[in-house]
């Protein structure tokens, strides 16, 4: 098994302040989320409920998507259909180019990522603007999203103040979150005045009314789509929901999972496109279809994009987001990793330490730590496998089948583990073996002590 990603932790550990204050935010987004989860009587009939409609969806895609299109159509948008990534960038290109857009606005697209958008459209002469806060922070220190939700989660309000001291000309030493956000507020509203288009991604795509859905906390989706008459709406095929009613059970689960919130602050739907303007709406599969056929792993398009995963997970928590080698980190990255090209991906599946605590959170109810173990078995088969892990499971395998051996070898553990210590042996980084205690509990139970 690879050791990129523990290595890659090892760099982001260095800083422990940080690292402890990286776990404590996130856990605190799924606390709240437990907390506002329990004040729903039916929450856990919600989460049947999302998941029965994702598997009805993404069973039913045909009938859904073109149904979808349809509506689209007759509501006055232009809809477009991309096989992949290049497909994708080049139907963007194509509609900016045959406007003479010069100046893009967008929000925060998961999409955009996977299918690297803005590197190629800003190849082309063409100024693309990240419109989300987090997002924004993260262009102009040309880095990654480490986090689905919040992609600037790992940067600190301190670090965000140089930048903008830098960028935007800010008060040196001002650190202040308040002020930071209308500096970048100001900052912002010439790129929305001077843009030519702009573009969302979806949360929800509905069959029955043709719309998008998109879901924001800071309204930049409607400031960017306000002002210019070309809009772009991009999509994967598995957001698609049937109707309102269906959007209503995702809407009142997305927030509260993701970051405790009764609902985002904007749920805004494009339907129509400006009067004298234009909506453009690509759906796009980009192996989609590859992972439905999969019937193992096809339950990671129910997947709402949430980050709930991330927020739980003790390993994401401890190890930030880029420790990961696939662009969408946590447990739900590892899955999509694996889906996409599992000998490039395949050392993310240690980040993971089995304690289901994602799969359990997941409003969609996406198997995510079964997946995971899935894939750990199939190392072998890919040809990927850890030698001296083998070798020790097949050890295991073989004292466990073998109870007098497996006692044998108990009774001598408390004697032989003071030795290993005393070669430097470790359990693992950082953490010595634990004390045996003088007796086991098959001992224990031999003389009474254990009762029942």
């Amino acid at each position: 098994m690879s050791t990129k990603h523990s290595k890659r932790a090892a760099q982001f550990l260095k800083n422990r302040k940080q690292a402890a204050w990286h776990d404590e935010t996130l856990w605190l987004c799924r606390a709240k989320r437990d907390r506002l989860s329990k004040e729903i009587p039916e929450w856990e009939a919600l989460r049947d409920a999302a998941f029965a409609l994702k598997m009805y969806s993404n069973s039913h895609l045909d009938e859904l998507l073109t149904a979808f299109e349809r509506h689209a159509r007759d509501n006055g948008a232009k809809v477009y259909w991309a096989k992949d990534a290049e497909e994708y960038r080049n139907i963007v290109y194509g509609i900016l180019n045959q406007h003479h857009v010069k100046h893009f606005v967008k929000s925060k697209s998961m999409l955009s990522e996977e299918c690297e958008l803005n590197p190629f459209l800003q190849s082309k002469g063409i100024e693309v603007i990240e419109t989300d806060l987090g997002e924004r922070i993260l262009q102009l220190m040309e880095l990654k999203p480490s986090h689905i939700v919040m992609p600037a989660i790992h940067i600190k309000r301190e670090e965000v103040g140089k930048l903008f001291e830098k960028e935007m000309g800010t008060e040196p030493g001002n650190f202040d979150p308040t002020y930071l956000t209308h500096a970048a507020r100001k900052n912002l509203r010439q790129h929305f005045i001077r843009a030519e288009a702009a573009m969302t991604g979806a949360n929800f795509a509905v069959a029955d009314t043709g719309e998008v859905v998109v879901c924001t906390n800071e309204g930049n989706a409607d400031m960017g789509t306000s002002q210019p008459k070309l809009q772009i709406a991009a999509f994967g095929m598995e957001k698609i929901v049937p109707d309102r009613a269906s959007l209503g059970v995702f809407t009142r689960l997305l927030a509260r999972s993701a970051t405790g919130q009764p609902i985002t602050s904007y749920t805004s739907h494009y339907r129509r496109p400006r009067e004298g303007g234009e909506l453009h709406i690509v759906i796009v599969d980009n192996g989609r279809s590859k992972i439905l056929a999969d019937e193992q792993h096809r339950k990671v398009l129910n997947c709402l994009r949430c980050g709930a995963c991330m927020n739980t997970c003790p390993v994401y928590r401890r190890s930030g987001g880029y420790s990961y080698t696939y662009f969408i980190p946590g447990p739900i990255g590892i899955n999509l990793g694996m889906l996409k090209a599992p000998l490039h991906y395949y050392d993310n599946v240690s980040a993971c330490s089995l304690c289901y605590s994602c799969s359990n959170v997941c409003p969609a109810k996406v198997d995510l730590a079964e997946q995971i173990y899935a894939w750990r078995q199939d190392l072998k088969k890919f040809g990927v496998s850890d030698t001296t892990k083998e070798l020790m499971s097949d050890g295991m395998t073989f004292l466990t089948n073998r109870p007098s051996l497996f006692n044998a070898g108990l009774a001598a553990a408390p004697y032989g583990m003071p030795v290993l210590k005393a070669f430097g042996m470790q359990w693992g980084k950082g953490r010595d073996f634990p004390d045996f205690a003088p007796d086991s509990f098959n001992a224990l139970w031999k003389k009474g002590g254990i009762k029942s």
